[in-house]
């Protein structure tokens, strides 16, 4: 079911109408039958290139087949503004797709979400946590995507450089993309997003963005402005102008290295597969670590990341609220975490069972550092759960921007940010 509606105003206005408009669930009573057809509605986006969704609900039917789930599909970029919307028009989702985790607390906040602390999680779920909000779960996680290293080991070979082996500090992820560049290819890409400096800064150093300081992002907004300066990754500039994609820069070999998300795994085999990529060989390796205390196999390495989760709409009809927690529950459950293995996706639950189903897909790395990077690592949230966070990433949003163009100093950023979080945020 493909839904494609304009958006009409920020997610904060509309969660303002929300709270006007929310009256509680309905009075229908529970269905005295177990196996009574009941129907769930699920929103999700970009349908056609992220299966997740219906590989969940076609596993979670089979074994319910009382129910059926269809699937509401919303333009990705506008997700959360247009999802609030509908709950506000009484037309939301039964079962709505927490996709970034800052906007957890507008849902929360406008009365949108339903307890579902009753729902029980496996032991070792990762991400849970995010969905707390005074101590009451508004949500689960299913998928827990984490920031690797991937790099192109032809590359690597080419260039007589020896591959990553998880010892990497920053220092030596520096020194590998000089050693890496050529006339045709840099030695790695740095994509757009404030994540791809931000998230490591905070996440390594333990800085807690709330509290409004930021003087930590000093360092790695050098070591970032210093392999861009030297021409080992494309200027931020250049690929702002050019709209560069870091899937066509790393997929067709223009950059040896890559920091990302694992979500890129199954984008990466799906375009190999396709002939979108290059064919050659890669693999994953733990992100580059502040220093030596956290890196090397023997030591967990630090990284970050959000959950994605299911939350349940509030006004959802009584009769439906059983079949919606169990649904919650399978998400979160070791068989759901080998359906979305199988398929290229990162789940929330983690053991050797799943990670072997997620190196058995055809076209993904077999190597032994890959499988230690996927599996083994400390996540730290990249969006603390609080409604001041939105508008703290959206300054530091500014700050990246501002340093990574050059139109601005770090120091003087910093300071700026620093600043507009005390008038703005408080």
């Amino acid at each position: 079911m493909n839904r494609k509606i304009l958006a009409a105003g920020s997610i904060a206005a509309v969660a303002a109408l929300a709270l006007a408009g929310c009256s509680g669930g309905t009075d229908a009573a529970e269905s005295a039958d177990p196996d009574a057809p009941i129907t769930l509605t699920l929103s999700g986006w970009s349908l056609d290139t992220t299966p997740e969704f219906q590989t969940l609900a076609d596993a979670f039917t089979k074994e319910h087949p009382n129910v059926t789930i269809e699937l509401k599909e919303y333009d990705p970029a506008e997700y959360n503004t247009l999802v609030t919307a509908d709950l506000a028009a009484g037309s939301g989702p039964d079962i709505i797709t927490q996709k970034e985790v800052k906007y957890v607390t507008t849902f929360q906040e406008g009365g949108q979400l339903l307890d579902v602390s009753d729902v029980k999680l496996p032991d070792g779920i990762g991400g849970a946590d995010s969905y707390k909000v005074d101590g009451v779960s508004y949500a689960v996680p299913y998928r827990q995507d984490s920031w690797v290293l991937y790099y192109d080991k032809a590359l690597f070979d080419a260039a007589g450089v020896d591959y990553p082996d998880g010892s990497w500090t920053w220092e030596d992820y520096a020194d590998a993309a000089k050693a890496l560049t050529t006339d045709t290819v840099k030695g790695d890409y740095l994509h757009r997003w404030q994540s791809t400096v931000q998230g490591f800064a905070n996440a390594q150093t333990g800085t807690d963005i709330l509290k409004g300081d930021f003087g930590h992002l000093k360092d790695y907004y050098d070591n970032t402005l210093a392999l861009q300066d030297a021409g080992d990754q494309v200027d931020f500039n250049t690929s702002t102008a050019n709209q560069l994609t870091y899937q066509g820069e790393f997929g067709t070999q223009k950059a040896a290295m890559l920091l990302m998300g694992t979500w890129y795994t199954a984008t990466l085999i799906a375009q190999q597969a396709s002939g979108e990529a290059n064919d050659f060989e890669w693999g994953i390796a733990p992100a580059p670590q502040l220093d030596e205390k956290t890196a090397g196999t023997d030591n967990t390495p630090v990284t970050f990341g959000d959950p994605t989760g299911f939350g349940i709409n509030a006004n959802i009809d009584s009769a439906k609220v059983d079949a919606a927690k169990q649904f919650l529950e399978f998400a979160a459950s070791e068989d759901a975490a080998h359906a979305l293995a199988e398929i290229g996706i990162t789940p929330a639950l983690t053991s050797d069972s799943v990670a072997d189903a997620y190196f058995a897909v055809e076209g993904a790395p077999s190597d032994d550092l890959s499988k230690f990077a996927w599996s083994t690592h400390k996540v730290l949230p990249e969006n603390p759960t609080s409604s001041k966070t939105a508008t703290i990433q959206g300054i530091l949003g500014d700050l990246h921007t501002a340093v990574m163009s050059g139109s601005t100093s770090i120091d003087d950023a910093i300071k700026t940010a620093e600043d507009r979080v005390k008038n703005e945020v408080g």
